[in-house]
């Protein structure tokens, strides 16, 4: 679920959405940083609980495309890239980007009224990123059918690595993570109805779509305790650059 070995050309065919929302992802960063009236686009999106309650409710959907420092967007959309593109083909293009965005909004919604007026500015993709969390872990609780033991333990394992840095750094909004984290798990029953494993779907390989092959898929799972120690090692990398970006 969690092995990314396609082209750029491929994984695009295959992931349209999850293409999509990384590029907004960086379109905006280099905007607000680097391009005229960059100032004004952060102004106008940012979340910020006074001008919410006001009525610029635009402010609970803008921050989910919006990050202002460079690792910050190069976080959130790696763990995007990473964890995306199962659901995208398992929930299909619609359901994705549906989900990702209610439970980005809840967790705003949740950080307006338990952060109060006082609450400083947010952004950022974290709390719609921890909604697709919620899902995998309504998975490994209750869908068993839909995940192996090996990629449950991996989720697990970033889950509270992710958790761990929530409390850790006080530059996140804790808010987002739990809610969002919350709301994907409550809402996964519902969006993960006539949802099937994602090794049963079709992809694209090279340039032409092809079925299912299940002794394909035996062959790619030889080396899979290798790419766990990838992924957890990758993290911790990224963990670690954090930690520095924070204390420094």
């Amino acid at each position: 679920m969690f092995i990314r070995n396609e082209s750029f050309y491929t994984f695009r065919r295959n992931y349209p959405v999850i293409t999509i929302l990384v590029a907004i992802h960086l379109i905006l960063f280099v905007w607000m940083n680097f391009l005229p009236f960059g100032s004004l686009v952060r102004n106008l999106g940012i979340g910020f609980n006074p001008l919410i309650a006001q009525g610029e409710y635009w402010r609970l959907v803008t921050p989910i495309f919006m990050h202002i420092t460079l690792s910050h967007v190069l976080f959130n959309s790696f763990s995007l890239v990473l964890f995306g593109p199962a659901l995208e083909r398992m929930l299909g293009k619609f359901r994705f980007i549906l989900i990702y965005i209610t439970t980005g909004v809840i967790a705003n919604i949740a950080t307006f009224y338990i952060g109060g007026l006082n609450y400083p500015p947010h952004l950022g993709a974290s709390g719609a990123i921890f909604g697709l969390f919620g899902i995998y872990v309504y998975m490994v609780l209750n869908r068993q059918d839909l995940i192996d033991q090996a990629n449950s333990q991996v989720v697990m394992t970033i889950l509270i690595i992710g958790l761990v840095m929530t409390f850790v750094n006080t530059n996140i909004n804790i808010f987002a993570h739990l809610f969002g984290l919350i709301a994907g798990a409550a809402l996964a029953p519902i969006i993960l109805r006539k949802a099937r494993p994602f090794y049963q779907y079709r992809h694209v390989f090279d340039d032409n779509e092809v079925s299912f092959d299940p002794n394909r898929w035996r062959k790619r799972r030889v080396n899979k305790q290798v790419v766990q120690k990838i992924i957890w090692i990758s993290f911790a990398v990224l963990v670690l650059v954090g930690l520095l970006v924070r204390f420094m």
